[in-house]
Order: C-alpha cells, then structure tokens, then sequence
C-alpha cells in the first residue's frame, strides 16, 4: 500500500461551498508517479516503496540502469509502508489514493527569505522606544553571560538565513482528487513557492476525540437522573391536580341534581 504521491504547486485559489461559505485551497499537480523500487524487509531491512515523479533526459548511466522498467524519471522519494507485497516496479501511482475528506501532511521547501534579522526570523519584540535609545528598536539584545560559561551558548536564537528549508505542515483536508486532471486540491496554504515540489502524504498525526473522565461521566449522569426525577415529579403533581378539578366537578353536579 502507497501512503503518499509526488507533485508539483501549482498556485492557490478559493472554492465556494453548498452554504456559500468560501474555502482557499491550494491547487497540486500531484502524479502520476510510478514505482521505482520496492524494499523489503528481508533485504533492505525495511519495508518502503521509492516513487519517480517528472520526465528528464540528463540521466547518468546508473540512474538509467536503475530506472529501465520504470522510465526516466527526474524526482525519486521513499515513502515507508506497511504491506509492499503487491506492488510492482512500473505500477502507476496517482492521486486516486486519497479522497475528499482525508487529512494529508504535505512536506516541502519554505520560500527563502535571505538574510533576516531577529524580529522577522524569530519574531523578537525589539529594544525600547524611548529612554534614550534611539537604534535599538529592532536589535536582537544581549547574548553572552557572565562568567560562567564565558561563552555564547550554542543554538542561541540570532539574525542569519531565513528559510530555504524543509517544512511540513499537518492535517491539512483534501477537498478534491481529479485524476484524470492529476489534481489534487488540499484546504490551506502549503510551504513553497510555485512550481515546487511537494509531498503528500497521509497524516500521521489525527486528533482523537477527548474523551471525558469517568468523575465527568458520573456526574452527568447524575444530572440527568435529577432532571429526570424532577420532570417526573412535575408530571405527577400536574396528574393529581387534574384529577382533584375533576372531583370537584363531579361534586358540584351531583349537589345541583340533588337541588
């Protein structure tokens, strides 16, 4: 089973719903892509599935020999799976795996930014704006300690190259998957610029319903019991006064027919 497909970005766009509601989507070339290879576990130690995606002529010698049964293929990724017994080299993959409504991650290269300063990279709040400080609004702030360690700390958070890295973002909804268009329309904004490439791939991380406490589930019981009880209750002193009115009135014609 292949949990994931290759594609390309295609631009962003908005789709209105039954409740005229209006939905930003992001158009995906996805596929078709073909198997490249199938990696067992008794061989490679794992099981996983390699995928080529895009047409190309500048192929060394090895790649060609690798990809004769499957074409010449510009992108290859690996996607892990479970059960890779039926899958074949050359099979074709497209975006008939997914369907409307699934949540996918999608994986790919952030827009480079260049060299950025430390509000924009790490969004720092800047120096004050009166006191005499008249150009520190946007500087970073102090970085080293005192005597111990002596040093600057490793990782500390400063200015310098701002994106142009592998980003990933989660759980996002499929809207529509054309596959004879090779379309794959997801709900949101995606990492890349246009014409990048993309990873989709089923989401590995689903929110799960929350489930109450047993004290929570306890409790509501014993509130619905209570109202039960007084609707009950409300019920019965409806019935009794209903028939006290009606006694009554049996009394009063008996009275005027004995008159």
């Amino acid at each position: 089973m292949i949990n994931g497909i290759i594609g390309r970005k295609k631009g962003m766009a908005q789709l209105f719903n039954e409740d005229r509601s209006i939905v930003q989507v992001t158009a995906i070339e996805a596929g078709p892509c073909f198997v490249t290879q199938v990696k067992q576990v008794e061989k490679e130690g794992y099981n996983a599935v390699q995928i080529g995606f895009g047409d190309t002529k500048r192929l060394s010698q090895p790649e060609k020999g690798h990809l004769k049964k499957s074409g010449n293929l510009k992108y290859l990724r690996e996607f892990r799976s479970n059960d890779v017994t039926k899958l074949e080299i050359g099979q074709k993959v497209d975006v008939s795996i997914f369907k409307p409504g699934d949540l996918v991650d999608v994986i790919g290269i952030s827009k480079g930014r260049g060299f950025a300063g430390g509000m924009k990279r790490h969004n720092f709040s800047g120096g004050p704006m009166t006191h005499g400080q008249s150009d520190r609004q946007r500087a970073p702030g102090a970085i080293g300690s005192t005597t111990f360690p002596g040093r600057v700390w490793k990782g500390l958070r400063m200015a310098g190259h701002m994106g142009n890295a592998r980003a990933t973002v989660r759980g996002l909804q499929v809207v529509e998957a054309d596959a004879e268009k090779n379309l794959l329309l997801v709900r949101g904004a995606v990492p890349g610029a246009n014409d990048g490439i993309l990873l989709v791939q089923k989401a590995k991380k689903v929110k799960k319903a929350v489930s109450k406490p047993e004290s929570a589930v306890k409790t509501d019981k014993k509130k619905e019991t209570g109202t039960e009880k007084a609707k009950e209750s409300v019920a019965d002193k409806k019935k009794e006064s209903g028939a006290d009115k009606t006694k009554e009135a049996a009394a009063e014609k008996k009275k005027e027919v004995s008159a």
